[in-house]
């Protein structure tokens, strides 16, 4: 990151943005970092907690993961982002499916500032997720709404919809039956196309998630098949450079807030996001380590050593819930100030100035250039017309409102 001769000193680190598009009746005004996804089930009570505890005092968001609004969620009162994927946890019938009732009354919690539909995980993107019947307890099937005696499955696709314009239709119901809170989705860039689709459907439609979180591979869980973890989806620089070029180029991207998921730990690793097109990041990896996970990739064993994701109540008892929300807040503390740090040598004031001329990279040829090659850009409406980039034009022909597959020309 380059330094200015001028420098400027930003007095107030807590940077935020406000979550929330036209159709959006209570939006959120979020940090620009903030817990990703932590499901009960996955993690342990304690685990849950020490997060929970440390985003309220930290003044940052919580997300559930996909394993429900838990007791453990909701003790310390923390803003909760509550993440329903496939299995629908929370909000199912007893088949599986969506239930909107179930949905209507949990959202209506004031703790939940947020709804994200999760489409896919960047550390096992098209695999869906199972926690293994071991970890299964009376209390995380009664949070899920399933039952003991069996591994608790997500599948790898969604049973709500099946198309780009049902995906809108359902993004819309969710923010219908939250009242108006802030809607979007989380997924990891795989075919271009599929993304593309999605844009078409919002532009038919008129309707537009209020966030979309885009996750890469470099995303983490010690419990993903290691082939899908190291071969498959787009890693989160190439991904989020896509988005927001295709957002933009759609004329959408001033409806849509844009986060970033995928091994952010520094204030660095978030300017990086930022340049991208990032507004605002979200991480586990490093709210992780501060409650003192080790890596030891044990996850879905049920013997995680520090205590962190295992249901076992001895091992939990690592876990000093006051110390380690303690650290959980004193990590988002010192983050924000080393990114106001490092916005001040460059001589910017908030996240939102950072541009890819802002961070510089090493070239094939080995000279230091500014960033803008290695992120394509649009400029709004770029998609329409016979101008469309080389590079985008066959998954835009391709792409259709009404399927997520690939139309030959």
């Amino acid at each position: 990151m380059p330094h200015a001769v001028q420098p400027t000193t930003v007095e107030d680190p807590d940077f935020r943005i406000t979550i929330g598009g036209p159709d959006c009746r209570q939006p959120y005004r979020a940090s620009v970092l903030n817990i990703s996804g932590t499901s009960f089930g996955s993690f342990g009570a304690r685990a849950i907690m020490a997060f929970n505890r440390g985003a309220k005092l930290g003044g940052f968001a919580h997300n559930t993961g996909e394993g429900s609004i838990s007791p453990y969620h909701r003790i310390h009162g923390g803003d909760l982002i509550w993440q329903i994927a496939s299995g629908y946890f929370g909000c199912r019938t007893a088949e599986g499916a969506f239930d909107p009732e179930r949905f209507r009354l949990q959202a209506a919690d004031p703790q939940v500032r947020m709804i994200e539909i999760k489409l896919s995980q960047g550390a096992k993107p098209g695999h869906g997720g199972v926690l293994p019947q071991a970890k299964l307890t009376p209390e995380i099937a009664e949070t899920r709404g399933v039952p003991l005696g069996q591994d608790c499955v997500s599948p790898a696709r969604h049973s709500a919809f099946s198309s780009p314009l049902e995906l809108m239709a359902f993004v819309a119901r969710l923010r219908e039956l939250s009242e108006g809170k802030p809607v979007g989705f989380k997924l990891a860039i795989g075919y271009r196309h599929e993304f593309m689709a999605m844009v078409k459907a919002m532009l038919e439609t008129g309707v537009t998630p209020d966030f979309i979180v885009i996750d890469g591979s470099e995303g983490g869980t010690g419990a993903a098949p290691v082939e899908l973890s190291n071969h498959v989806g787009m890693p989160v620089a190439d991904g989020l450079s896509f988005v927001h070029a295709i957002l933009t180029g759609a004329g959408l991207r001033d409806r849509v807030k844009l986060g970033a998921s995928g091994k952010a730990i520094s204030a660095f690793d978030l300017c990086r996001f930022y340049a991208l097109g990032a507004d605002y990041v979200m991480a586990a990896r490093a709210f992780m380590f501060s409650i003192g996970c080790i890596q030891a990739r044990l996850c879905h064993t049920n013997r995680c050593p520090t205590g962190i994701t295992t249901q076992d109540p001895l091992r939990q008892k690592a876990i000093d819930i006051i110390e380690k929300s303690d650290r959980v807040a004193a990590y988002h503390h010192n983050t924000m100030h080393a990114l106001a740090e490092l916005l001040g040598a460059a001589g910017l004031e908030h996240p939102g100035d950072v541009r890819p001329h802002h961070i510089h990279v090493r070239a094939d040829d080995g000279q230091i250039v500014r960033g803008e090659p290695r992120a394509v850009q649009l400029v709004r409406g770029g998609l329409f017309g016979d101008a469309v980039p080389e590079v985008y034009r066959g998954d835009w022909q391709g792409a259709r409102a009404t399927s997520f597959n690939l139309v030959s020309a």
